[in-house]
């Protein structure tokens, strides 16, 4: 089958429902059907909710062969907690777990082994990167089924409408008391927003939380409460703060980068959204912070003032919301121990659930609202489908994230990526996959030029007066051409046992298909 995205799709996946093909942004409503629910658990006067280990935890839960457990990605590459609870579930020598967790990253690669040894026999996620990535393209038939990539959104949506299922969610948590009322912006290992946390503690069967700051007193204000947790597990740590959070997050100094950012900010500024009131999810990338330091200057000179920021938190919005130039910021993820500050004690930097943050069958998240949004790629095509989740060898190395619902959401995305990287031109006749379909995609900014998707004439209109050498295109990939040539394709296994994972859009329709390269 065909789907809207133009992507030849096979009609069975081995061990995957069948699924419908993606057929357009907002096309694909839910049946009538009622949030998913689970089991009623009943506490008694003075139930101790702390175990001594992991171990015990594992054997409280009931958990076993053929299960599904959670993680959340907060704790980014400086998570301990993924490690600790697959060390004590394989002790208990526990098989055929599935993984469904908001991202995986380099600091998971411990995961193969447990994939060779059928203690994991499946993965849910986001994304996934570093050895564990490239393993799992080379070896699909290491899994019991593929990867299935969701957006945060997607995600969000699936575990509301019970699509997954989530047995136990072990959520390491950097502060939580002895009830089990948790937050994340205290402690050694604190990470700022639960958010994704906060959605499986909510529709988990049982909850675990895992801290190295289980305090005496009260926890409040909290992200998880106790009504959601039924037993706690206190370690030595449950990360390492380095990799969880940056002093402050660097803007870059590359002059190519510099020069992308100062193109997205002029894209931004003759958009015909920046004025009074108009909102913005920048992102955390080097990159995505100089269009930040860009766009704030241009608000003070201005005196623009915007309603909100959302997303992925960094200091630099915090600066801006102190200064007053936002109303308000929505964070379900913080990058920077600015931000976390920022989260602790401005009153309008406010935590969200990946739920509120990008769900497509809630009634209201809030990136409906969002004016503009800057993205990054590895590679977008002729027909601006963009490609985030695999290199150019075809490996598995980065995340959908919520490019896909932001994209869709949003008045105006703009990707920012170079024209070329090393000698590989970065507009392709065709991505190799798709994570975000093209008729979400706005604008592509490059060092070389912009290109504007054909469907937003209104755009191109605005922009003439930018200053910025508008382009086709196509005209883009001919200039990248002439200067490095046009690249081979990977050759990719049409064999069903060689797909490595699916793209499942944020509407829980088929949007592509990850294959081994040969």
């Amino acid at each position: 089958m065909k789907n809207k995205a133009g992507r030849e799709l096979p009609d069975h996946i081995y061990g995957l429902k069948a699924y419908r093909p993606y057929e357009g942004l907002f096309v694909n409503s839910p049946e009538p059907v009622h949030m998913a629910g689970r089991t009623l658990r009943v506490g008694r006067p003075s139930n101790n909710k702390v175990l001594s280990s992991l171990v015990e935890a594992v054997e409280a839960t009931g958990l076993r062969d053929g299960m599904t457990i959670s993680f959340h990605h907060h704790f980014r590459n400086g998570d301990y907690v993924n490690k600790l609870v697959m060390t004590a579930i394989a002790a208990k020598g526990i098989k055929d777990i599935t993984i469904a967790t908001s991202s995986l990253n380099d600091c998971h690669d411990f995961l193969i082994d447990y994939i060779e040894d059928g203690t994991v026999t499946a993965l849910e996620t986001s994304g996934l990167r570093g050895k564990l990535g490239a393993y799992l393209t080379k070896n699909p038939g290491k899994l019991k089924r593929p990867i299935i990539v969701r957006s945060h959104g997607g995600r969000a949506r699936a575990i509301e409408a019970g699509e997954v299922k989530i047995d136990v969610a072990f959520m390491g948590v950097p502060t939580c008391d002895r009830f089990g009322n948790a937050t994340g912006r205290l402690g050694k290992s604190a990470c700022g927003s639960l958010g994704y946390a906060m959605l499986d503690s909510r529709f988990a069967e049982q909850v675990v939380l895992v801290t190295d700051n289980l305090i005496g007193g009260y926890v409040f204000p909290y992200s998880i409460p106790q009504t959601d947790v039924n037993y706690i597990v206190a370690v030595e740590a449950i990360g390492d703060p380095e990799g969880i959070a940056s002093g402050i997050l660097k803007i870059t100094k590359n002059p190519i980068q510099l020069l992308l950012a100062e193109a997205a900010a002029k894209v931004i500024e003759h958009s015909g959204y920046f004025k009074n009131g108009y909102s913005i999810q920048m992102g955390g990338g080097g990159s995505a912070l100089a269009v930040g330091r860009f766009i704030r200057e241009k608000m003070l000179k201005q005196q623009i003032k915007g309603s909100f920021g959302v997303g992925g938190v960094t200091g630099l919005f915090a600066q801006m919301l102190e200064e007053g130039l936002f109303e308000i910021c929505y964070d379900t993820q913080t990058f920077d121990t600015t931000a976390i500050q920022s989260l602790r004690e401005n009153p309008r930097h406010v935590e969200i659930s990946s739920s509120f943050y990008a769900n497509p069958w809630s009634p209201g998240p809030i990136i409906n609202d969002l004016d503009i949004v800057i993205l990054g790629a590895t590679e977008v095509d002729l027909d601006f489908n963009v490609n985030v989740i695999t290199n150019s060898n075809g490996l598995l190395m980065g995340a959908s994230g919520g490019h896909s619902d932001i994209a869709a959401a949003s008045k105006l995305a703009i990707i920012v990526m170079p024209l070329i990287r090393g000698r590989l031109p970065m507009v392709r006749d065709r991505v190799q996959n798709i994570v975000t379909p093209g008729e979400s995609i706005d604008v592509v900014v490059t060092d070389r030029g912009i290109a504007v998707n054909p469907r937003r004439q209104d755009l191109i209109d605005n922009l003439r007066k930018s200053g910025l050498k508008i382009m086709t295109i196509e005209e883009l990939q001919g200039v990248a051409h002439k200067l490095v040539g046009k690249p081979q394709e990977i050759v990719l296994s049409e064999a069903d046992k060689d797909i490595v994972a699916i793209v499942e859009y944020r509407d829980g329709t088929l949007l592509d298909v990850i294959r081994k390269p040969l």
